[in-house]
């Protein structure tokens, strides 16, 4: 893209323009934040029980003491040798935050269906401290679209974002679920979001959108992203005029 080069003060004109739509952006997204926490809720009836390191524990261990939690849908199926690298890009920005949201009633846990000892050791390479525990003997991945079962990809069409999709091969797609806990101990499902949804969580994405270059993706969205330890290490700065 070709920018204009001006002067200061009409720099200064277009800024405080783009800053009035930067503003009504803002207040858009309060509205709906504050309408997402309005959303009615579903009571889960289903008991599911995943693998952790600590042996078996239900959907309602997993809230480790506090009433909300945030599941990382992670894409991670029994035969991979890895997770996927988006998934992986994201939870990449959880352990910074997740040291202020846990003291703040709030539990996070990415669950994925691969077997307990591969989490585990792609944890270890990766150097994240949160919850992954697996879901692989049970239905939750499947009850919240995120998983496949041989008979969905073999009619080529699934459930996914709340609409059918083509998709004739991915046994496994990235999402977002919130779950509540009473007193009475009785959970309820408040929110999932898929795809896109959640990429304001992602904060290289909003560090980027804020560069004139942006995400500059140039093969589709997140070409460029790899497992942070797959990065060249001795590449050089990239330069415009080298």
């Amino acid at each position: 893209m070709q920018h204009r080069v001006v002067s200061r003060a009409e720099w200064l004109k277009a800024r405080k323009e783009h800053l009035l739509r930067e503003k009504e952006y803002t207040k858009l997204r309060d509205k709906l934040t504050a309408e997402r926490r309005a959303l009615p809720w579903v009571k889960v009836e289903k008991n599911y029980v995943f693998d952790t390191p600590q042996g078996k524990k239900t959907l309602a261990d997993l809230f480790d003491g506090r009433s909300q939690l945030i599941v990382q849908h992670f894409m991670f199926a029994p035969s991979w040798d890895a997770g996927c690298d988006g998934c992986s890009f994201n939870a990449d920005h959880v352990d910074g935050a997740r040291q202020h949201f846990e003291h703040h009633d709030v539990k996070y846990v990415a669950i994925a269906r691969a077997p307990l000892a591969k989490l585990d050791a792609y944890k270890k390479r990766m150097g994240w401290k949160f919850d992954f525990v697996s879901s692989g003997g049970s239905d939750f991945n499947f009850d919240y679209h995120v998983s496949f079962t041989p008979e969905e990809l073999k009619r080529g069409k699934v459930e996914y974002n709340y609409t059918t999709i083509d998709n004739a091969k991915e046994e496994e797609l990235p999402g977002f679920s919130v779950f509540y806990k009473n007193e009475k101990g009785e959970i309820f499902h408040t929110y999932s979001s898929y795809g896109r949804g959640n990429e304001e969580t992602i904060g290289a994405f909003m560090w980027l959108d804020m560069t004139p270059l942006g995400r500059n993706e140039k093969n589709g969205i997140m070409d460029w992203v790899k497992r942070h330890d797959e990065y060249e290490t001795d590449a050089q700065p990239k330069s415009c005029c080298a």
